[in-house]
């Protein structure tokens, strides 16, 4: 093949060289990912935007406080004003309404009753004192007629009279002087109802002097007068006295009183309509009070709960704070003091990352990101906390009490431990729960409930790997805050369908909080990971789709490069696995390690099988130049698809600076022919021809006399790197080599694959290529075994199977004779 065919097979031969996509690695990225100038720029931008989000426009006055609440700040009047007080009004109306007597009413129907039931009792009288003269006494059925008579006297009231009181009425006289007794106790009875008769119940709700009451009385025409009522035995008495004047024998007149007692009931009934009218006229009058504040008077106090009055007296303070446009002499320490407060937090923040996570300190992207979601997660809370200006939640402080469980505190814990790590999200959970509770008036359940459920959401999302399990976990974040709610209504014996229904709603705020922060970080997470060139498990599981179009188009044009990306990528999972590192990063990395090599796979020997090497008819440097450039081509392939950073750098790094020996040393080996002129010591193979030695290669620079050869330069046959930075790049240039070499092996045992995995070890590192690595030798030696276990798992030889009876019949009749080995018999196990 001549110089110009071959320059035609090259990429981009006889065409226009494309360009290839590289990764950008300029001056001032670099001094922007890594100076401590810009270190200190970002936590002093950090610190403003904390005070500007948590305290700027936020005072004492204006921090959301609700009644029956336990304040966190106390409020001081700056300034004396008035108010009208409706909580005292509504107090002083209460107790004007609770001094106003109850009103009753006359209930003459229970009188009327029995005056009819006398008055045909009499009648009947006289019609049995005409039918049964007294000389019948003894008549049996003058007797039935007289009990009869009793029966339905008792029916009408009904009434508990005997029959010795009504023959001692029917004895009394004639039918005018029973009538004449009759009507002077009715009279006396017409007297006792016409004031009032009370029962022992109603005596003991009023004051009495055990004979008489003094009750107000609704009159005939609607107006209401006190009167004496009397109680049902001193009625009996006046009963008694008033038939005494009649001239009539002691035992007589009980006997008598005894069926007029009957007419005796208490007849006074409470007026509802009478008394909540007496009671609207004395509060209709009332002026509303006035309440006088002076200046310096605490108007809520801290760690106190928070009463109707006092709320009423803060509203009335804001009110005034607007319209008069008052402000606090201490504002300026007020925020000098808060400034101090988010330093410290900054600067204790800062010392944990320098203990615990040094690696963000010094990666500014890290810092930035960082930075980025927890100044984005408070001024969400921000948004929640303006919400309570708004003329709906400050006329409605019950359904303003529903904005603390509403600020999605968990979405900066969530990005951060699926991004970095669980310890930072942890404190940085801590960061915005304190600044929460700061922003709501340094409220301590705030902290607490908003701590607790940033944690649980944190632990559900430490190895998360698929979107739907964010979700899930933030809605357990947000059952926590529900919790919550309801564990602060029980201890607040807050009524739990109470007319308000506050704690139901703080309930499903919190269950609408979980949904919210699992919608904004699903979100959230490819911007952040593109934005920060971050990459999630998230992403890496989705890559290990076989059906990707790197790795279809790899199957289909290299399969042998295929095949070994897949060993590679199982030896370097479970290597990462041993030593703690990232075993799906590992993977996918190794999966995409050498996509590079589908640009021109024929030049490679496992893509090769029967066909002709091109590297025979080529200059070494020139299929040197060819294989280097799989690891450009594949970072081109990897940007162009968008392939994670993480990703890119393991192309990159893969093979870190090593050398290509075997063209390097061929190089060497045209070098010593020019010198010498000898015939060249390697061969060359065309096609299916025998090899045979030439006595010029190609591309074998003639010297000219008196001119040296030219030197054969090693960087020329190194790879450009750089060498691996971590430690899945690392092991995946450690599981490349070893699964190449490993093919080579003619018998594989534990010792022998051990030896050869001990050599390209230590290969690797004389030539410094695990340098840059962050490996000890403790996790070169958990690689090394976990390398050995998954080759011998995966080169495992079978057991040879003797051929069946058809098959050593055809061999037999293919050849005359069976081969020996199928005639042996079976060696015994």
């Amino acid at each position: 093949m001549s110089l110009i065919d071959t320059l035609r097979t090259l990429p981009g031969g006889g065409q226009q060289p494309r360009k290839r996509k590289t990764l950008v690695n300029s001056r001032v990225w670099k001094f922007l990912a890594t100076h401590r100038l810009v270190t200190t720029l970002i936590l002093i931008a950090t610190a403003s935007s904390i005070v500007f989000i948590s305290y700027v426009g936020i005072n004492s006055s204006s921090i959301p406080i609700y009644p029956n609440q336990v304040a966190g700040v106390q409020i001081t009047a700056n300034v004396a004003f008035d108010y009208v007080s409706h909580q005292q009004a509504e107090l002083t109306r209460e107790q004007i309404r609770n001094r106003v007597p109850r009103v009753y009413k006359l209930d003459d129907e229970p009188l009327k009753k029995f005056e009819a039931a006398i008055k045909d009792l009499l009648a009947d009288l006289d019609t049995f004192e005409k039918r049964y003269p007294p000389e019948g006494a003894e008549d049996p059925v003058r007797t039935a007629s007289f009990n009869a008579l009793l029966v339905a006297f008792n029916a009408r009231g009904p009434y508990n009279t005997t029959a010795a009181e009504v023959r001692t009425l029917l004895d009394i006289g004639d039918a005018n002087r029973r009538r004449e007794i009759a009507e002077t106790a009715l009279q006396t009875l017409r007297e006792i109802c016409k004031d009032g008769i009370q029962d022992n119940a109603l005596a003991m709700m009023t004051a009495s002097d055990g004979t008489s009451t003094l009750l107000r009385i609704t009159r005939p025409g609607g107006e209401s007068v006190e009167r004496t009522v009397r109680t049902l035995e001193n009625a009996r008495s006046e009963l008694r006295v008033s038939l005494a004047s009649e001239g009539l024998r002691r035992r007589t007149i009980y006997t008598i009183a005894r069926i007029f007692d009957n007419g005796l009931a208490p007849n006074i009934r409470f007026d509802e309509v009478a008394t909540e009218a007496l009671k609207m006229e004395a509060t209709i009058k009332m002026p509303s009070p006035v309440v006088h504040v002076e200046k310096g008077q605490i108007i809520i106090e801290n760690g106190k709960r928070v009463t109707s009055e006092q709320y009423e007296m803060l509203e009335a303070y804001r009110a005034y704070q607007l319209e008069h446009n008052t402000e606090s002499s201490s504002a300026d320490m007020q925020f000098l003091r808060r400034i101090l407060v988010v330093l410290a937090m900054v600067l204790a923040c800062a010392i944990y990352m320098r203990i615990e996570d040094p690696e963000t300190l010094q990666s500014n992207g890290r810092l930035a990101l960082l930075a980025l979601v927890v100044v984005f997660n408070l001024a969400l809370v921000r948004v929640t906390y303006w919400l309570s200006e708004l003329p709906y939640f400050m006329h409605h402080s019950e359904a303003a009490s529903i904005l603390p469980y509403l600020a999605p505190t968990a979405i900066a814990p969530i990005i951060v431990v699926i991004l970095i790590d669980a310890g930072s999200a942890i404190f940085m959970a801590l960061l915005i729960s304190v600044f929460t509770s700061v922003i709501y008036g340094n409220r301590l359940d705030v902290l607490v409930l908003t701590f607790f459920a940033s944690i649980i959401a944190t632990y559900q999302c430490r190895h998360v790997r698929r979107r739907s399990s964010i979700m899930r976990a933030a809605l357990y974040g947000g059952i926590a805050v529900s919790c919550f709610a309801l564990l602060f209504g029980i201890i607040d014996q807050q009524s739990f369908l109470g007319p308000d229904f506050t704690v139901p709603r703080q309930i499903l705020t919190g269950l609408i909080n979980g949904v919210i922060t699992g919608v904004i970080v699903v979100g959230l997470l490819p911007i952040i990971e593109t934005l920060f060139q971050r990459t999630t498990d998230i992403t890496l599981l989705e890559l290990t789709d076989y059906n990707h179009p790197l790795l279809r188009r790899m199957q289909m044009e290299a399969p042998g490069t295929y095949h070994h990306s897949l060993v590679v990528a199982q030896l370097a999972e479970n290597a990462a696995n041993a030593i703690g590192a990232n075993p799906l990063l590992a993977r996918v990395c190794a999966l995409f390690h050498d996509i590079g090599k589908t640009n021109k796979p024929e030049y490679f020997t496992e893509n090769q099988r029967d066909r002709a090497n091109p590297h025979d008819e080529n200059n070494p440097s020139l299929s040197a130049l060819i294989i280097k450039a799989h690891v450009k081509d594949g970072v081109d392939l990897a940007i162009k698809n968008k392939l994670p950073r993480a990703v890119i750098d393991v192309i990159q790094q893969h093979h870190g600076t090593s050398l290509i020996r075997f063209f390097y040393h061929r190089a060497l080996g045209e070098k010593r022919y020019q010198a010498s002129g000898s015939a060249s010591p390697i061969p060359h193979h065309g096609g299916t021809t025998p090899p045979v030695v030439v006595t010029r290669p190609p591309f074998a620079i003639q010297n000219s006399p008196g001119l040296d050869p030219v030197p054969v330069s090693e960087s020329t046959y190194r790879y450009d790197g750089p060498r691996p930075q971590f430690k899945e790049s690392a092991i995946i240039l450690l599981a490349d080599g070893v699964e190449a070499a490993s093919r080579s092996m003619r018998k594989v045992t534990p010792q022998h694959l051990g030896e050869l995995i001990d050599q390209i070890f230590r290969d690797r590192m004389d030539d410094e290529q695990l340098d840059d690595a962050p490996l000890t030798f403790a996790d070169l030696n958990k690689i090394r075994n976990s390398f050995v276990l998954t080759l011998l798992n995966m080169l495992h030889s079978r057991v040879a199977y003797p051929p069946t009876e058809e098959k050593t019949v055809e061999q037999t009749n293919d050849k005359g004779t069976p081969p020996a080995d199928a005639l042996q018999p079976e060696p015994a196990k």
